[in-house]
């Protein structure tokens, strides 16, 4: 409310810089002088102010002067006037949201900012973290994963990345906005011997990938 009041007392000095000017054109003084009528009026309307009446040419209308009907009659144009203002305004302000809307749903400029601090999670062996987003409406992911490789010491197994273990998931436009819910998953692979208990020798394996956990959260939106 306070912009939109600010704005209008903008636009009132502006005219009334204009018309004490004196070097504008008969026909477009009154047409200037009917705008700043109309938007005096526009402004004691959304104010919860009393409803001046006017003449034509925008003067104040004398109730010691004018009939008590001229006076209705005129009081009940500038309603309709100010009403039909109001509509006018509402109507422009619906299609500029609507416009925004539109292009914002035309840019796929969203992004989800991920930081992996730690693993808490004792597995015994290496392991390959995966993150992605996952629809559980649609029972599908959405994006690709981000590969987090981990030690069994509880470490990145690239040490330089310790504390820089950082992904973005770009690219998701509209159609993922308008998506009821979206799921943040982490898969934890498990890499090395068939079974963790496992203790023959004979029958040692190394290097398979097994499922070992996984993680969601109910929804980011």
């Amino acid at each position: 409310m306070f912009r939109s009041v600010r704005h209008m007392i903008y636009d009132l000095i502006e005219w009334r810089s204009q018309i004490l000017s004196g070097t504008l054109p008969q026909d477009e003084l009154k047409e200037l002088k009917k705008k700043v009528t109309a938007k005096i009026d526009y402004g004691n309307r959304i104010l919860d102010l009393d409803l001046v009446v006017r003449d034509e040419d925008g003067n104040i209308l004398d109730p010691e002067q004018t009939s008590t009907i001229s006076l209705f009659r005129a009081h009940e144009i500038a309603s309709k006037q100010v009403e039909e203002r109001l509509q006018e305004e509402k109507s422009q302000k619906q299609n500029i949201d609507i416009n925004r809307q539109a292009k914002f749903a035309a840019t796929p400029s969203f992004a989800l900012f991920v930081n992996l601090k730690n693993v808490v999670c004792k597995i015994g062996e290496d392991a390959e973290v995966l993150m992605s987003l996952y629809d559980p409406l649609e029972s599908k992911f959405i994006s690709e994963n981000y590969l987090v490789r981990w030690s069994s010491c509880g470490l990145p197994k690239d040490i330089d990345r310790l504390h820089n273990l950082r992904a973005v998931f770009t690219d998701l436009g509209s159609k993922d906005l308008k998506r009821e819910k979206i799921s943040f998953v982490c898969q934890i692979v498990r890499v090395g011997r068939m079974e963790l208990r496992d203790n023959n020798t004979r029958k040692l394996t190394s290097g398979l990938r097994r499922p070992f956990g996984v993680a969601g959260t109910s929804g980011i939106h």
